[in-house]
């Protein structure tokens, strides 16, 4: 077998099997560093710029390296992706034979059994989703794998979805009638068969957590664990180390024991009336908060009026509910499920009340329907550190953004990566020739009322002089409807025809290919926008971001992380705040250079970049140009070349 040098040479298996393949000597030099990493069986933490070609230098030692791999991405798509495009072409120019699946979560793959329910019952939201139902059913007649991503006759934020797939808490296992055909179980013996497995973060934790979901025997029998947009990790790690419990678990609890009532327990009214009870509670229980998208600590909660008596209520409807589920259980599997499910609710909502845990942040999250209950560590490195040490093997954590002035103290702190060596490989893109900073002046400070409508008037003539093709980043959903709403209107008042779209309008892929088409159009988006998004070309020419990405303030863990750091002597916003403003930042004005012939100005209106002294660090080897709006109309309309080239442009953005 060719050494990894040779691989990557102008001559190697890549450059002459992949077309527009050209070395990099990043990619190379990360691709050394991994496969030392897999030999050894060590932790590396690797940030590698855009366009370094990461996913390629990770892939090659992976596929070489003989043992079993996980690789864990940050999203469905990127794990699509991974495992459609990418990790097909690695392979056939190596010419390896090894064997490759996808896993994804139970809530991915069709469920014979809720569908053929739902089907049977008829009960649907929507005539359209009485509609989907049987397209889904010939679906599934054909599908070798259930994977609702293939069926794209059906949005994937159709409501029925949720009727026709399983989750943790309503599978039967084994003693569901369809277990031979579960598309989960065949996934996940097709996993446990393969050389190297692609899922996503997710899901690795899901698994860690709960052994019973999603890839179950994969991570013992790992050799190598390859984390792809590592960044995302101390987020989702949170989740799965804390205790959550959703009022939508007692609705769908709730919905299920009804239906049990109907098809086999009609004999027992009190069934049906215990459900309806606990649904009325739970819905009262949720009128309690009077708006969706708030987060709250668990004081405030406490300190809203019938908080306390709708969540006793509730817990009492919960406890009828379960008590004639026990007497109804030996009848039938499913109303056995039932019985446990509630069970297993009543030690949750008791033990989120109670506060048994002192190292968990207790905070509520409001939305359109229902009420999440979190119980969220305060660090998840503990809980991560007894999986680094379980069994040797190698952790390899990856991202163009992990780093704060090429520091990594402040991931390895977060996840407990005491032993970790680190790389550090800077883009290959010349961002001081390909791009420009322009920080509009005399803007008001971003917690003013009017920030907003600042931004929008700065941006306007932006978005004009670039001809659209470009995104609006905004770092609150409610900045983002306001300033939309704002761009609208001044579009309508002057006349400018630019297609204006907005995140939630549609899914984030239809609007992305709706965004590549159109060529001059204008995208504002929030978080979803911010990372994972790739357009290259004149499609995209202009990335406005309305202000610093810091973490809200009122955020409840971030709050308790705070209090906590401060207790401890430290400086929590050097040591958190900032260094998390730093790395977000990184990932939104990522979203502007995806290509060596890639052009265009990133925007940044927070006044804070140029007053304040931490600046230098937010954004590192920048020189701040406050740039005249006839520059930028030339840079974006004329050849970007020459007027890069001139001794007197303003000014480079990482340059």
């Amino acid at each position: 077998m060719n050494g990894v040098n040779f691989i990557f040479s102008e001559k190697g298996p890549l450059a002459e099997g992949l077309p527009g393949y050209r070395t990099r000597q990043q990619q190379l030099e990360m691709a050394l560093a991994i496969e030392t990493a897999i030999q050894e069986n060590k932790q590396l933490v690797a940030e590698a710029g855009t366009g370094t070609g990461k996913t390629f230098a990770y892939l090659v030692p992976a596929l070489l390296s003989g043992g079993k791999v996980i690789v864990s991405t940050g999203t469905k798509t990127l794990q699509d992706q991974l495992f459609h495009r990418d990790l097909p072409a690695v392979r056939d120019a190596l010419k390896v034979p090894v064997t490759v699946e996808m896993l994804k979560g139970r809530a991915n793959y069709v469920c014979h059994f809720h569908l053929e329910r739902s089907a049977n019952e008829g009960r649907f939201v929507s005539r359209e989703d009485a509609n989907y139902v049987h397209v889904i059913r010939n679906f599934v007649e054909n599908s070798k794998t259930g994977d609702k991503a293939e069926l794209i006759e059906v949005p994937e934020n159709a409501t029925i979805w949720p009727s026709v797939t399983s989750t943790r808490d309503n599978c039967m296992g084994q003693e569901c009638n369809f277990y031979k055909d579960c598309f989960v179980m065949e996934a996940r013996k097709r996993a446990l068969a393969a050389d190297v497995v692609v899922v996503n973060h997710h899901l690795f934790f899901a698994d860690v957590m709960l052994r019973d979901e999603g890839v179950s025997e994969l991570l013992p029998s790992a050799n190598t664990v390859i984390f792809d947009e590592a960044h995302q990790l101390p987020e989702v790690a949170g989740l799965f180390f804390g205790e959550d419990v959703s009022t939508s678990q007692l609705l769908e609890l709730a919905r299920d024991a009804e239906a049990e009532y109907i098809t086999t327990a009609k004999d027992c009214p009190a069934l049906q009336e215990a459900a309806n009870a606990l649904e009325k509670s739970v819905r009262d229980f949720r009128l309690v908060f009077a708006y969706e998208g708030s987060r709250m600590p668990v004081q405030k909660a406490l300190a809203l009026k019938n908080f306390e008596s709708a969540y006793v209520e509730m817990q009492a409807k919960l406890q009828a509910l379960t008590h004639v589920l026990e007497t109804q259980a030996p009848r039938d599997p499913a109303l056995e499920n039932c019985w446990q499910r509630g069970a297993g609710l009543m030690v949750q909502l008791q033990r989120w009340l109670a506060a048994e845990n002192a190292n968990l942040v207790r905070w509520v999250e409001v939305f359109t329907q229902s009420v999440q209950l979190h119980a969220t560590p305060l660090s998840v490195a503990e809980g991560f550190g007894k999986q680094l040490n379980a069994s040797p093997r190698a952790w390899i954590f990856t991202s163009a953004t992990l780093a704060v002035k090429s520091d990594f103290s402040h991931y390895i702190g977060q996840m407990g990566l005491s032993n970790a060596n680190t790389g550090y490989w800077e883009s290959p893109f010349d961002y001081g020739k390909q791009a420009l900073f322009y920080v509009p002046e005399n803007m008001p400070e971003p917690n003013s009322p009017g920030y907003s409508a600042a931004v929008a008037s700065v941006a306007l003539p932006v978005i004009q002089a670039s001809g659209g093709r470009a995104f609006v980043l905004c770092t609150s959903l409610r900045a983002m409807r306001e300033i939309h709403a704002l761009l609208k209107e001044a579009f309508e008042q002057n006349g400018i025809e630019y297609p204006l779209l907005m995140q939630g309008e549609s899914s984030r892929s239809e609007l992305l290919e709706r965004f590549r088409k159109r060529g001059n159009a204008v995208l504002v988006g929030s978080q979803s926008f911010w990372e994972g998004v790739d357009v290259r070309g004149e499609a995209l020419s202009c990335v406005i971001i309305d202000k610093l990405p810091f973490a809200p303030p009122d955020d409840p863990v971030l709050a308790a992380r705070i209090d906590k750091m401060n207790e401890e002597g430290k400086n929590a916003f050097m040591e958190y705040q900032l260094p998390y403003a730093v790395i977000t930042l990184k990932q939104g004005a990522g979203r502007l250079i995806r290509d060596e012939a890639d052009s265009g100005v990133l925007m940044i209106c927070d006044p804070r970049l140029i007053s304040k002294p931490y600046v230098v660090d937010l954004v590192p080897k920048t020189i701040i140009w406050r740039l005249q709006i006839p520059f930028i109309l030339s840079f974006c309309q004329e050849c970007p070349i020459c007027l890069l080239d001139s001794p007197t442009r303003p000014g480079a953005l990482f340059g």
